[in-house]
């Protein structure tokens, strides 16, 4: 198809309301249109979407774009049916009947658009459908998740890669992303096949660089309230896990700024109603995983905090690419936590430990593979009989199916997986390469918090973007100060107040059925010596639990319950640790004159919890282990223990004290282990 640019240009105003391309949206755009293959990397808000929408209306089929990022879809389908375009798309968060709806809609002809979820190409209807449907354009949005050398490369993933060779050649196909080195560009144009690079200059200028480095976390939280007392507008804070989300909001919260937590572990309406709020600037800032931002299109996002390292330059740059898309400034700070713990700087742990177990370890592999050879199952069977988790066994399966020494078999309809008779045998090494990689990575990435070069510079240069003849003078090694460390007696005895006071993590429990609510916890494991303190009573010999321990625990029940009236206090018979709990539960009791009831014995042997991976066994390991003594009938109950981590146990005994005629069963814990919250 030709188009001038004049002409395309007129169009574009009709249906989108603007008036030019970027010469360099044209350049792809005329490419695509001429039936062309491109790969496009340009800088986050560069306006690659608009490359391929508009694009998508000038061609007579079905564009569709394989896409990861679930808030990008929500966006630009609202965006696209607003100005009368038929899209729409599929993934998780929808309904079967919806998915299913939204396919025959796109092999009918009614769509014009169709984004899809790349795990997605798992699913048989759909792989079914596609060959029914008239496609004239195949996008690749983030295509560096295809490659192995990509930020954040996923094996199922590599099936667009399938979809794409099934189609003629003629047919146009556009990848897109704003992080690739060179080494991700050659793998993604090998995958996918003859296509024209284009790459942009991902310098922002705009973006002001700092880093600040500290000797602990509290040092982090004191300056994080600080700096942002003096920044202007909304923005955002990344930290590593999903438990510290909690922590510095609840945190930021009680030093009186409007804050709210966000990460995967919420529901959908949850996460929806953050992301409204986000986008009308209702909080000073949102606390997230690095699951909020990817596809949210927000164009004055102030200032972007990272409390964690990233695992490498490339997810730094992409994650702060998200601030100032409008052009204007915006403040980028990274703090790193240089204390030494374990041989190790503290703030290298978290991101090292995700390296080495993105990939379990090669034993693991010939473990599966010994089971598949005895007889073919299902995902959840695999996860059950290997006792690894869930997320592991994934990777296991997409790499043994990519190698040729599993297959996948219908067993009616139950997906199960095979081991191939005359199998190769497993190849680890590149696997092992891939991991030194992002070791290297991980490694660069530290060097730019001491880099003394312009940062910008040094990120641009990671990204083989570098233009030598521009200056860099936008962070704190060329144009702006350094950010005061922040270590004030006002902010510890706040911080101090907090730990004892505030933070009290919530446990997830609630159950209507089993009469099960809500729990509460005094603290995570690992925050201000709490783990210390139980791991010495529980594993070193060292006695009861200390008072301290009671005296949050008991301000934690204070402040989630209120003046709730219990019965009796309940609590769960030890697996290793002794009367360590019924001790602990005999000094609230004495505390709060809540009369305890020892109503609460095993039926059987059981297991610590830890040894096990997944829910699946931590579960089995608990079901029916449990028996009421005691008369319980018509009670609220405040049930005790000493650790939370998937909620099993609590879970199993809510059920028998519900079966056993109890009213309400309230948990509460001493401490949540930061295993029991994933990204």
């Amino acid at each position: 198809m030709t188009l001038s640019r004049a002409e395309a240009e007129r169009r574009l105003q009709q249906i989108f309301g603007l008036e030019k391309f970027y010469d360099e949206q044209w350049q792809v755009i005329e490419r695509l249109l001429r039936g062309e293959r491109c790969l496009l990397i340009e800088r986050t808000g560069f306006g690659k979407s608009l490359c391929y929408q508009f694009t998508a209306t000038q061609l007579d089929g079905l564009t569709i774009i394989f896409s990861p990022l679930i808030a990008l879809m929500r966006d630009q389908v609202r965006a696209l049916r607003e100005k009368k375009i038929a899209a729409d798309y599929i993934n998780s968060e929808r309904a079967q009947e919806e998915n299913a709806q939204t396919i025959q809609n796109a092999i009918d002809g009614k769509l014009k658009i169709l984004y899809i979820a790349p795990e997605r190409q798992e699913n048989r209807e759909w792989q079914d459908a596609v060959r029914q449907m008239h496609i004239s354009l195949i996008v690749v949005d983030e295509a560096h998740t295809i490659s192995v050398w990509g930020h954040d490369f996923r094996p199922s993933f590599r099936r667009i890669v399938d979809v794409v060779a099934r189609q003629p050649k003629s047919m146009p196909i556009l990848a897109t992303t704003a992080t690739a080195t060179l080494r991700t560009q050659q793998d993604i144009e090998q995958q996918l096949g003859g296509l024209f690079p284009l790459r942009g200059d991902l310098r922002r200028d705009n973006l002001r660089l700092f880093v600040v480095k500290t000797q602990s976390e509290d040092e982090k939280m004191m300056c994080i309230a600080h700096y942002l007392k003096q920044l202007q507008g909304s923005g955002l804070i990344y930290t590593g896990t999903r438990a510290d989300t909690e922590k510095y909001a609840k945190w930021l919260s009680f030093i009186g700024f409007s804050v709210v937590a966000y990460n995967a572990g919420m529901d959908e309406q949850t996460r929806k109603e953050i992301e409204q709020g986000l986008m009308a600037n209702r909080w000073k800032c949102v606390v997230s995983t690095n699951a909020l931002g990817m596809g949210i299109d927000k164009s004055d996002i102030r200032f972007i905090i990272h409390t964690q390292i990233p695992a490498s330059p490339i997810h730094y740059y992409q994650e702060i690419g998200r601030a100032g898309r409008d052009g204007e400034k915006a403040n980028i700070i990274l703090f790193f936590n240089e204390a030494i713990n374990n041989g190790e700087k503290e703030d290298l742990q978290l991101p090292k430990a995700f390296i080495n177990q993105a990939r379990p370890a090669e034993s693991v592999y010939q473990k599966v593979i010994e089971l598949l050879k005895k007889e073919p199952l299902t995902e959840r069977q695999i996860v059950k009989a290997a006792n690894i988790r869930s997320t592991q066994v994934r990777i296991i399966k997409a790499d043994l199916l990519d190698q040729g020494i599993v297959r996948e078999v219908m067993y009616g309809r139950q997906k199960v997986y095979e081991y191939q008779y005359n199998a190769p045998m497993l190849n680890f090494v590149q696997f092992e390469k891939l991991r030194q990689a992002k070791l290297q990575e991980l490694q660069a990435i530290e060097n730019y918090v001491y880099t003394q070069e312009p940062r910008m510079k040094y990120l641009c240069k990671f990204l083989d973007s570098v233009n030598e003849s521009e200056p860099y003078e936008n962070c704190d090694n060329t144009t702006f100060p350094k950010l005061p460390i922040v270590n004030s007696q006002y902010y510890r005895d706040k911080l101090t107040s907090f730990y004892e006071n505030e933070l009290f993590p919530l446990l997830e429990l609630a159950n209507e059925k089993y009469h099960l609510t809500d729990g509460v916890a005094a603290s995570y494991y690992g925050i201000s010596g709490i783990g210390q303190m139980i791991h010495k009573s529980k594993y070193e010999g060292g006695g009861d639990f200390p008072p301290y321990l009671v005296g949050i625990t008991l301000r934690a029940m204070r402040k989630f319950y209120g003046n709730k009236h219990f019965d009796y206090i309940v609590f769960v018979p030890p697996t290793v640790s002794g009367p360590l709990v019924e001790h602990f539960a005999m000094s609230i009791s004495e505390l709060t004159h809540i009369p305890l009831l020892n109503a609460i014995v095993k039926t059987r042997p059981t297991e610590e919890q830890k040894q096990f991976q997944n829910a699946f066994n931590k579960k089995d390991n608990v079901t029916d282990a449990f028996a009421v003594t005691t008369d319980v009938r018509d009670k609220t109950l405040l049930l005790i223990d000493d650790i939370y981590d998937s909620g099993a146990t609590l879970k199993e005994i809510g059920k028998v004290l519900a079966m056993a005629g109890a009213k309400e069963i309230c948990p509460l814990v001493i401490a949540k282990t930061l295993g029991s919250d994933n990204l």
